[in-house]
């Protein structure tokens, strides 16, 4: 289990991404007393954009 993974190799926390539409999702998490980072904010490249930044 990845949980267990990360407690044997010491590491100090885990992070993972959840839509925030996810109530059934974001309610285990809660569960497993992990707390949501708001203070962060997703952005994605796509399309022409993308494209023209590859060039």
């Amino acid at each position: 289990m990845t949980f267990r993974f990360a407690e044997e190799a010491d590491c100090g926390r885990m992070e993972w991404a959840c839509l925030n539409w996810n109530a059934p999702s974001i309610g285990f998490y809660r569960s497993l007393g992990a707390v949501p980072m708001d203070e962060w904010t997703t952005y994605r490249l796509t399309g022409s954009a993308l494209k023209e930044l590859a060039e």
